[in-house]
């Protein structure tokens, strides 16, 4: 299927690996320029080797979670017709020992990251009547898991930001909506699984299994998600395709979700 994409510009943040990386190499094959921004030059540039491979890339060394990151990432891209604001950080950590840092720092790289780009690339996509501002949120925003209510405040923040920011495009051809991912392969999930189950030291495969009949019971795909199955998603919300689809939070979290939530 042809998503109309070709010669859209795109900005992907958190996008040196996971699924922001899955995110550019999927809106690149697609014939989007895609801008990735990393913190370290060696993670970014190898992502941006592996875009390159699909389609034009543009790497920028900057971090949008402070503020003078997302402003020299505005100065160097600063204008995109697809914004994706996937930066995020989680982490397993008892309720009592989650600080005031800690809430701070959550609040700031997963929430006020995608807000400081928001604030400059969605007035310009208003004004040009067409645009993409998607929010990588998670099933975690409507079912707070109780080892990580930090993270699950910052998801449900990016579901109220995202609706907010929709109401304002009332008769225009900009969108704004939600993508919630579920658990997603990754490095650091893997990790995460490890800290959370209960044997350690089993297989990988034992302990993703544990994982999902002890802590994600509710899951119907019993597995963790490809970074690539939420690409293919976000890269349809980001395409002309889906003009219809504007404030909603997509589930794409392999049924964790509760029909009424």
């Amino acid at each position: 299927m042809d998503l109309k994409l070709a010669g859209k510009t795109a900005l992907v943040t958190g996008s040196t690996a996971g699924i922001g990386l899955a995110i550019a190499r999927t809106l690149a094959r697609e014939g989007v320029d895609v801008a990735i921004a990393g913190r370290s030059r060696d993670k970014l540039d190898a992502a941006a080797a592996e875009v390159a491979l699909l389609g034009t890339v543009r790497p920028v060394l900057a971090d949008p979670a402070t503020a003078e990151g997302a402003d020299a990432l505005i100065a160097a891209v600063p204008q995109v017709d697809i914004l994706v604001n996937n930066l995020g950080i989680y982490e397993a950590k008892p309720f009592a020992e989650i600080t005031d840092a800690d809430w701070l720092r959550f609040f700031e790289v997963n929430v006020l990251s995608g807000i400081r780009l928001s604030r400059h690339y969605f007035p310009q996509m208003l004004a040009r009547d067409w645009g993409r501002v998607i929010f990588i949120s998670s099933e975690s925003g409507l079912l707070t898991p109780g080892e990580m209510v930090h993270y699950g405040m910052t998801k449900t923040a990016q579901l109220a930001v995202a609706r907010g920011m929709a109401d304002q495009t009332r008769g225009t051809g900009v969108t704004v909506n939600s993508v919630l991912p579920g658990p997603t392969r990754s490095e650091g999930i893997v990790d995460f699984i490890r800290s959370v189950v209960d044997n350690k030291d089993a297989p990988e495969a034992e302990r993703e299994r544990e994982f999902f009949t002890r802590m994600r019971p509710l899951s119907l795909i019993r597995r963790l998600i490809e970074a690539d199955e939420i690409a293919t998603m976000v890269a349809y919300l980001a395409s002309p395709l889906a003009a219809v689809t504007n404030g909603a939070a997509i589930r794409a979290e392999g049924g964790i979700l509760p029909t009424i939530a």
